[in-house]
């Protein structure tokens, strides 16, 4: 019979995967080689359920700066530390442009990287740096993968990270939306999906449903599809520790043209960090398979609280 323990392999000094019950359920690349237009960063993917659907999407067409699961700020203080264009609807005439300002986030190496068959637990030391190699956040990443429930089909990964500003000046963290775009809110940790999820079904804390979700405030939110060429669907939640200073978060989620969410730090308005200051955000994402209904949802964080 395949293990249900955790079980942790270091592939190189860039990247290791976790697998638990016979399936590799994540592989974490801390030492990107990504081309500086794309925003060099560490980054999950692939992400995986325990039936073994692939629930990241890697390099798309359309966005290769999209990279499975990753932490980014699209705007910040003129930086873009997201990949790509950058929105300037302030510009007349411009809208997504071009720029040299993409920034880059350097793995400095690791404090704690541990699995004890029950649990992956790692401590991660990273730094942003501008597109000039201008250091302007030290970033201590704390990440915990626990949970593996096959009673559910489902696994647990706790993200927190801590974003202290050593510019030498107050940091100013925005969007596309802030920046003059509707319904981009886009920044902080990001997740996008495989293109076999586009159309997937949106739900959230509230009632709330499908596109009414966009920049709407909610504990959680989850979002499910069926998959392409095997009778099979999944469903992730995420979920944003309710001690955040800005709990519950304004939520980017979009099911088209391609599947993304993320639990944005500035939906609507910047937010600033002030020089010396830490931003300090844990969310939770849990990986299932099926298509999960809100009852399920609910029932599920009930039974498996902070």
């Amino acid at each position: 019979m395949p293990s249900t323990e955790l079980a942790l392999t270091r592939l190189n000094d860039t990247a290791f995967t976790l697998t638990g019950h016979g399936v590799e359920l994540l592989g974490y690349t801390f030492g990107s080689d990504a081309a500086p237009s794309e925003c060099p960063a560490p980054y999950f993917h692939p992400l995986r359920t325990l039936g073994g659907q692939v629930v990241s999407g890697h390099r798309p067409h359309d966005h290769r700066w999209h990279k499975g699961l990753a932490m980014t700020l699209s705007h910040l203080s003129g930086q873009n530390f997201w990949g790509g264009p950058t929105f300037e609807g302030g510009v007349p005439g411009h809208g997504y442009v071009q720029r040299d300002n993409v920034g880059t986030l350097r793995h400095e190496g690791f404090d704690a990287l541990e699995c004890d068959g029950g649990q992956l637990t790692f401590t991660e030391r990273i730094t942003w740096l501008t597109a000039r190699g201008e250091e302007w956040i030290t970033e201590l990443r704390t990440v915990r993968v626990h949970g593996v429930d096959l009673a559910s089909r489902s696994w647990i990964l706790e993200f927190g990270t801590e974003l202290t500003n050593v510019r030498g000046q107050e940091l100013t963290i925005g969007s596309p939306t802030t920046a003059g775009r509707p319904n981009a809110g886009y920044t902080g940790l990001f997740w996008r999906g495989p293109r076999d999820m586009t159309w997937g079904d949106i739900l959230a804390e509230g009632d709330l449903e499908g596109e009414e979700v966009m920049g709407r405030r909610a504990g959680w939110l989850a979002y499910g599809s069926p998959h392409d060429e095997v009778d099979a669907a999944s469903t992730l939640i995420f979920e944003q520790h309710p001690e955040n200073a800005d709990a519950p978060t304004h939520w980017f989620v979009r099911n088209q043209p391609f599947p993304a969410v993320a639990p944005s730090l500035a939906f609507h308005e910047e937010l600033v960090v002030p020089d010396g200051d830490t931003l300090a955000r844990r969310y939770r994402i849990i990986v299932a398979d099926g298509l999960w209904g809100r009852d399920t949802v609910e029932g599920h964080l009930k039974d498996h609280p902070w």
